[in-house]
């Protein structure tokens, strides 16, 4: 079956999930980024590549640090930005998705960025667009329900390979909340992609999705097993909007069991990294003096976000 992805010569189109990406295109991306890293440090902070697109942001679902983000990146690309306001749109009134997307399509849109509620409303907007004939028009996947959040999971890679370059000799924890969470579904298949020596995930049965073991990843009930002598620690926090029902005793219990802390924190390589996809939910999933520590890099990500994010456009804008 075609990956939905990906053009008849195995090029990038959209960009809906790191599941089945192959990791050629995985390192195009991340190689891409890199040459986009250095336009931050410039008095000027723009590259000509999208000038004359139109770049849609339709966030369905709050957000603010990546839709911000995503702005940040269409507008330093040259792209026109247009955000709309979901609260205040057609759909707001009735109108279905599918017949938004024509609206915005005939108001010569190049490129739909799609945070929404529902598990695989990217792919269905992308399916539409190829049934109509535009495969000029591209598609990120911004965040789908608890499906993807791929730049989110590719923007992790990117720091995970700045900081560490070799992932076949790494042990990368995933700590927390990984069943509701698309950021680590993201990450797990990327880290597969690139060949990383041994993932584990970390967290309470109740908050881990089951035949993890089936992808090669080790289980770890118990967090000082999870840490011990890891290169990179992700957390996670706790995605209550996404829960149904009380799977944690409480916030404070589940801190005293899986929070990270300087004293767990110490279990894992003296340079491993913590990393973080924000936001944080400090004295729940990660302790005040481990994220403003000097092994965390969780605001370097949010820097790297925006050369991945250029990256992707430019990538999809070329194709």
């Amino acid at each position: 079956m075609r990956n939905p992805q990906l053009n008849d010569a195995g090029e990038l189109t959209h960009l809906l999930s790191t599941d089945g990406l192959p990791r050629e295109v995985i390192t195009q991306i991340l190689d891409t980024a890199s040459s986009f890293l250095e336009i931050s440090t410039r008095d000027v902070k723009k590259v000509p590549l999208l000038r004359g697109k139109s770049v849609f942001n339709l966030f369905f679902e709050n957000s603010t640090r990546t839709r911000t983000t995503f702005e940040i990146a269409a507008k330093r690309l040259s792209a026109d930005v247009i955000n709309l306001d979901v609260s205040r749109s057609s759909t707001a009134k009735g109108e279905t998705l599918l017949d938004t997307i024509d609206n915005l399509v005939a108001m010569h849109a190049d490129m739909f960025v799609v945070r929404h509620a529902s598990s695989g409303a990217p792919y269905l907007i992308a399916e539409h667009l190829q049934r109509v004939g535009r495969d000029d028009v591209h598609v990120v996947n911004a965040g789908d329900g608890r499906h993807a959040h791929p730049t989110q999971g590719l923007l992790d890679m990117f720091t995970i390979r700045h900081y560490k370059q070799d992932f076949s000799q790494l042990t990368v924890a995933i700590v927390g909340d990984i069943l509701h969470s698309r950021v680590a579904r993201s990450d797990l298949h990327a880290l597969a992609a690139l060949g990383t020596g041994e993932v584990r995930a970390v967290g309470p049965q109740t908050l881990l999705p089951s035949a993890l073991d089936k992808m090669g990843v080790r289980v770890c009930h118990d967090l000082a097993t999870g840490l011990r002598d890891a290169d990179v620690i992700i957390m996670l926090r706790l995605q209550n909007e996404r829960m149904n029902g009380a799977l944690l005793p409480s916030a404070r219990e589940y801190f005293h069991c899986y929070g990270l802390t300087p004293a767990m924190l110490a279990l894992a390589k003296p340079d491993a990294i913590v990393m973080h996809p924000g936001p944080m939910n400090r004295g729940v999933e990660i302790d005040s003096e481990v994220a403003d520590g000097p092994q965390a890099v969780i605001l370097p990500q949010v820097t790297f976000g925006i050369a991945v994010r250029m990256a992707v456009m430019s990538i999809l804008a070329g194709n």
